[in-house]
């Protein structure tokens, strides 16, 4: 059963707390969306609520999937650049799949969900993200149309003796 994405959704408890056990669930699973397994809601709480404010503010947008169930199973922040030299792109940043429902061609989704938002966006061009070496992301979103356009050797630091490249990709829009 496919995903059903929303862009901009109501920030209701529900998906505040959806959102949160997603961070955690991706991030204890492995993922790389900013923390280091093991990590609890309470540490990941300050992010997104910093994310929060910045849609609040206008500075960033939401694209979130809902499984079939209703539960939020995977997301995408949007961040605005404010310099006015870089407006004609975006960041993606906090791309998640939940674990459970990895596999199934919703990352896939979720990407081509968030390329055509960033279509409907008045003056956006290109879409850049950072992903985190060692795990074969830079691939899937190579797979996506996605063009590698610069690396940092060893600029993310995992653990001892485990630092990762720090990937910059780029998909034209244009």
């Amino acid at each position: 059963m496919p995903l059903t994405f929303t862009l901009d959704p109501a920030v209701t408890p529900a998906l505040r707390d959806g959102v949160l056990d997603l961070w955690t669930d991706v991030s204890n699973a492995g993922g790389a969306v900013g923390f280091v397994a093991p990590v609890s809601r309470e540490e990941i709480r300050p992010d997104l609520v910093r994310h929060l404010a910045a849609m609040a503010e206008g500075r960033h947008r939401l694209l979130v999937g809902h499984d079939e169930a209703g539960a939020v199973a995977a997301t995408a922040f949007f961040s605005f650049n404010t310099h006015r030299l870089q407006r004609h792109w975006v960041w993606l940043y906090t791309v998640m799949v939940h674990p459970r429902h990895q596999g199934q061609g919703y990352g896939r989704d979720l990407m081509t969900a968030a390329e055509d938002a960033a279509r409907s966006f008045d003056g956006i061009e290109a879409i850049r993200l950072g992903c985190r070496g060692g795990l074969g992301l830079e691939r899937f979103y190579g797979s996506c149309g996605y063009k590698e356009v610069g690396r940092v050797p060893g600029a993310i630091r995992c653990g001892a003796d485990d630092d990762r490249d720090d990937i910059t990709m780029l998909l034209p829009l244009t």
